[in-house]
């Protein structure tokens, strides 16, 4: 029976349907009213038009809707975060345009997410890079990986509107890991967090760290804006700390939680090439990605 409900629930990956809860979700949440979105829709296509900042791929409201969301309606904010995810675009197009989908699922467990998805944490995300062999594959496909992941997760309208916590789990971390560690790595990761994408971070949640964390948080730190400071927890080994912040019912068993619904990055990544549809493939297509049979 478990296996059955997880198995709905990689299938509800890429579900784009927006239920009556989840709209009474967003008006509370991103301050979205229904009868009069596509006035905001109509405002931030202007905004775009007039001020020529930005050239996105799509203009249509589906796609506007996810800054608008990301920023509570604000139109000119969503329209800086979206002149944000644009140049982001341009400047590592390496990281999306003729990468092949599937062969990131050798990423494994680097990244790991829950499918139990709840308007307080909303999807619990959690980066594992100890888990990652530095001689197996070089850092820049553990970022394609995690910009791919957001890419997929972000055409649901419930993770828009919910948005998502993250785990950072340094556990195995070594000088190794931190050496592959530039500047470019860190600001590519800090930016899928929702400075220059349109995701909505409830909080970040870092444990497993000894004196290595000196040297690998200073990195990300000149990245992160001020405003996102106090959505950032340093736990150290302290899981008790760690379960004040996030619900045992929303913790893996790792973390002394009780959710199974687990879904380490390769296996999610293998069912959504199970469960893929010609629209998400087209989609995933008109952003530059290969997409094999």
């Amino acid at each position: 029976m478990y296996k059955c409900f997880l198995e709905i629930g990689f299938e509800a990956e890429l579900s784009t349907h927006e239920d009556p809860e989840l709209l009474e979700l967003a008006h509370e949440m991103c301050n979205e009213d229904v009868a009069t979105r596509h006035i905001a829709c109509a405002e931030l296509r202007d905004m775009i038009y007039e001020r020529g900042e930005c050239n996105p791929y799509r203009m249509d409201d589906v796609f506007l809707l996810r800054f608008l969301r990301a920023r509570d309606f604000i139109v000119p904010k969503a329209h800086r975060l979206l002149v944000r995810w644009c140049n982001f675009r341009i400047q590592y197009p390496y990281l999306y345009e003729g990468v092949d989908l599937w062969a990131l699922v050798k990423i494994k467990d680097a990244y790991e997410g829950t499918l139990l998805d709840r308007p307080d944490i909303g999807r619990l995300s959690i980066f594992r890079f100890g888990t990652w062999d530095t001689s197996e594959f070089p850092v820049e496909d553990l970022v394609k990986a995690g910009v791919l992941m957001f890419d997929i997760g972000i055409r649901q309208p419930k993770l828009q509107v919910l948005g998502g916590t993250l785990i950072v789990d340094l556990e195995g971390i070594t000088l190794r890991h931190v050496a592959t560690l530039t500047p470019t790595i860190a600001y590519q990761i800090v930016s899928l967090l929702g400075v220059t994408t349109p995701a909505r971070l409830k909080s970040c949640h870092i444990i497993n760290y000894s004196w290595i964390l000196n040297t690998f948080f200073y990195l990300f730190k000149r990245f992160i804006p001020r405003e996102f400071y106090d959505k950032i927890f340093f736990h150290g080994y302290d899981l008790k700390s760690l379960q004040k912040h996030i619900d045992l019912e929303c913790l893996p068993p790792r973390y002394g939680g009780t959710c199974n619904s687990h879904a380490p990055f390769g296996l999610w990544l293998q069912k959504i090439k199970k469960y893929r549809t010609a629209e998400f493939d087209k989609e995933m297509k008109a952003l530059g990605y290969l997409v094999k049979e």
